[in-house]
């Protein structure tokens, strides 16, 4: 295992949820918005009146072994095993995978410091309640409740559990924030993509959301724009021909890995720049994590190549912009040298996604795929640039 003389802050720490995480503080009138039936010996989880295969095992009575998935994620699989085959015999969840106090006590087993802490099943919500921009709050704010409730915001200074917010009802969605900001948030989770409304989908960065951001602005958190499901799969669908097909994690189909590549991040990040919300609120500071960092060069690229065609479009030079107010945690399989090398060794953050199969079983192990950098920028990257995006000091 890998010992460091400095501070470690992972930015992708997970914690599975529990069978009353969504329901525990919705209103009665909403009951049976989430609700779980037995189909088979098994339990699944239901959204409305619809099942969702999201996650396969919803209640998380045993989960697959951290890092089970490296061999796929690092492309060493030559015998063509599947996902499941990997996976190998599950495990019970262990009770830092659920609760603060063990969490604490295997962080310091692992020589982490402080992390941020992401749900796993939430990411959902979103996207199955999108025509629904009211029903999308309710749900979120119930969410929000249950993960005070078992995690707090800040947990002894050192696990900083990251509530969701989505501004789609722009009062409520503000509301959630100043109520999320007032129970000690540091990070805020936010979906990349579009947001819901009553007219359809459309950027959370258009100026019509400027008052959510403002109040991001004033009151210093971050947003951590976490891999989630974005809606990436409705696109999919008009190429296989499969409407209504949902996404399902930890079942990698051929045709999504090789068009997505950081498409969803990527659009996120060009709709923060292009629609001018970074330039408005250049104060506002975004961590991608858990996106890996392979869409970076092409988007400022793409960038580059609109600010020669049209300066005039842009107040500032969109890859300053980008520089100034984007922190990227790319995947432990990442070139991470050639995402220091494109936006400086000062706005990239290590992250582990542990406990989760496709992270990293020793999340100290990331060490290893930074080669030959400098230590000054291995403890930069592992440990300053986070403390500093999240205003912290290491001595804490």
């Amino acid at each position: 295992m890998f010992k460091f003389d400095f501070p470690v802050f992972d930015a992708d720490n997970h914690l599975y949820e529990t069978a009353d995480a969504f329901t525990r503080h919705l209103p009665e009138r909403h009951r049976n918005l989430f609700r779980f039936v037995e189909i088979k010996g098994r339990k699944k989880l239901v959204v409305r009146d619809t099942i969702t295969e999201f996650i396969p095992n919803p209640t998380f009575d045993v989960v697959a072994r951290p890092g089970a998935h490296m061999a796929f994620y690092s492309g060493d699989n030559p015998d063509g095993k599947t996902l499941r085959e990997l996976t190998g015999k599950p495990i019970r969840p262990l009770a830092a995978f659920r609760e603060p106090a063990p969490r604490l006590a295997l962080l310091d087993e692992q020589g982490i410091a402080k992390t941020l802490m992401f749900p796993t099943l939430a990411s959902l919500i979103e996207e199955r309640l999108r025509d629904d921009p009211y029903l999308t709050q309710v749900a979120i704010r119930a969410f929000n409740e249950w993960l005070y409730d078992e995690w707090k915001y800040d947990y002894e200074g050192r696990i900083f559990a990251t509530p969701i917010v989505n501004p789609c009802v722009l009062d409520e969605g503000i509301a959630e924030l100043d109520r999320v900001v007032e129970r000690g948030a540091r990070a805020v989770l936010m979906r990349p993509g579009p947001v819901g409304g009553l007219r359809g989908l459309r950027s959370p960065f258009l100026p019509d959301f400027d008052p959510f951001w403002a109040r991001v602005r004033e009151s210093g958190i971050v947003v951590a724009l976490h891999a989630s499901d974005s809606g990436f799969q409705e696109y999919v669908n008009t190429w296989e021909g499969s409407e209504g097909s949902e996404y399902v994690a930890f079942r990698p189909k051929t045709f999504p890995e090789v068009i997505d590549g950081g498409r969803v991040i990527h659009d996120t990040f060009a709709s923060a720049v292009c629609h001018g919300m970074l330039t408005r609120f250049p104060e506002v500071k975004l961590l991608s994590v858990e996106n890996g960092g392979s869409w970076v060069g092409p988007l400022l690229h793409d960038l580059d190549r609109a600010y020669k065609k049209m300066p005039q479009e842009f107040p500032e030079h969109p890859r300053d912009i980008f520089t100034r107010n984007v922190w990227v945690n790319p995947f432990w399989e990442d070139s991470t040298l050639g995402l220091v090398d494109l936006v400086g060794v000062d706005r990239v953050c290590f992250g582990s996604d542990y406990p989760h199969p496709e992270g990293l079983a020793d999340p100290l192990s990331w060490r290893e795929e930074l080669g030959g950098l400098p230590e000054a920028s291995t403890k930069k990257i592992m440990s300053d640039n986070l403390f500093d995006l999240m205003g912290l000091s290491p001595a804490a």
